[in-house]
């Protein structure tokens, strides 16, 4: 079967063919690949063609594909079953692993997905401070669940739809807006709406509208503005949590709770929020805010995420080394745009990387909107061809992981320059 021929048999199947909306290729043309296998830094398709992976399932397998860990941690719990819906020592290990990276936080709640972890973190805000606001910023992505979905980032900003039908005029109401980056948006809201705040949340570092990290002085003033509100401050690590650095985030700033997600199930679907006793404590059984879910700290995907944070301590400067692949990366993409004549605007944290066909630095949403997804199309598609495989939108993130060797990125880099030529 071909990819053609397996995406036309997904779409009798499935709403648009896929089961995510950014799997679907519609903003850069084509046909997706349907892929049978991945190894290492490379992922395989149903036709035999092999590519450079720098998505790597949106995060999860910074070890690479089918690191022989991870998988003989998943074979072996997989023997004793695969799931039981009661506590496991696994959910233990793994909580511990995760707060002795994040030493301000106490406790943990284990979900199955970061839209999950994000609502939840929300619901307790709410719940802890007994108002009704809730602060978000054009551009950043926190999942699919109705208050979020007010000028999101990520698929919503590929498909042009910043917000999304069915969600309710009375959630969205209470969902305020900023622009990232903007210390008068934030200052005029928390004046506007005094005292009615329960949190802010936002990813700082931002990764669905392309990668755009939060300036330092932006988050120290949220945090300053959160505490003489009375608002919790949210940051949505679901995607920067292990992946930018070992804490997550490059600031110093300290957030109430944290959400968590990707890297953290190695591959299988794992996501928690976290935050200190007090605030954890509110949430069921100890407090009156309700979350449940059957297949939370599901051992298999426990047992994934225990193996690779475990590859992650045990490799001697493993940001430093994926930040400095990345770097490779970026520079050599750069290089090719100048040569070109394109004008392209690049970013690295750690494992992400994001490159932007822009005139000018991207610090926000709207910064992002004004890059040539044209360009981009054609950068994408002749990128592909040669075997390099990058997220289908100019408003998403790019990864490296540890089997992404040196070797790998100057292909991809070789490759870059001829699709910078096409892509004019």
């Amino acid at each position: 079967m071909t990819n053609k021929e397996a995406f036309a048999e997904a779409e009798e199947l499935f709403a648009g063919g896929v089961n995510s909306p950014v799997r679907a290729f519609k903003s850069v043309g084509g046909t997706p690949p349907f892929i049978s296998a991945g190894l290492g830094g490379k992922i395989y398709d149903i036709e035999g063609n092999e590519y450079i992976d720098f998505v790597q399932s949106w995060g999860p397998m910074i070890a690479g594909h089918a690191h022989p860990s991870v998988t003989a941690a998943v074979i072996e719990a997989a023997k004793k079953s695969l799931s039981f819906g009661a506590p496991t020592l696994l959910e233990s290990r793994l909580a511990r692993m995760i707060l002795a990276s994040y030493p301000f936080l106490d406790k943990l709640r284990f979900v199955s997905t970061g839209t999950e972890a994000v609502m939840s973190a929300i619901r307790l805000a709410r719940g802890v401070t007994g108002k009704d606001n809730i602060m978000k910023f054009r551009g950043c992505y926190h999942g699919h669940s109705d208050s979020l979905l007010v000028e999101a980032g990520s698929g919503a900003a590929t498909f042009g739809t910043p917000s999304s039908l069915g969600v309710s005029a009375d959630l969205a109401k209470h969902t305020l807006l900023a622009d990232y980056n903007s210390t008068a948006d934030i200052e005029k809201l928390f004046d506007e709406y005094a005292g009615t705040i329960a949190c802010v949340v936002i990813e700082p570092i931002a990764g669905n509208m392309g990668l755009v990290p939060a300036d330092e002085e932006f988050l120290k003033t949220l945090r300053e503005l959160c505490d003489h509100e009375g608002a919790l401050l949210i940051f949505d690590e679901v995607m920067s949590g292990f992946r930018a650095g070992s804490v997550g985030a490059y600031t110093s700033v300290q957030p109430d709770i944290v959400t968590f997600g990707k890297v953290i199930g190695g591959g299988l679907p794992a996501a928690a929020l976290g935050a200190k006793k007090e605030i954890m404590d509110a949430l069921s059984p100890l407090g009156g805010v309700y979350q449940a879910g059957t297949l939370s700290g599901n051992p298999i995907a426990m047992s994934a995420g225990i193996a690779t944070l475990k590859i992650i301590n045990e490799t001697p400067d493993i940001y430093e080394l994926l930040k400095t692949r990345a770097e490779r990366l970026m520079e050599g993409f750069a290089r090719a745009a100048r040569d070109a004549g394109a004008a392209l605007q690049t970013c690295v944290r750690g494992s992400m990387f994001g490159f932007f066909f822009n005139d000018n630095e991207v610090k926000n949403f709207n910064d992002a909107l004004q890059s040539d997804t044209k360009r981009f199309a054609k950068f994408h598609a002749a990128m592909l061809k040669s075997g390099v495989y990058l997220a289908p939108s100019q408003f998403e993130t790019g990864f490296i992981s540890l089997a992404t060797t040196d070797d790998l990125i100057d292909l991809a880099v070789l490759a870059a320059k001829e699709a910078m030529r096409s892509a004019i």
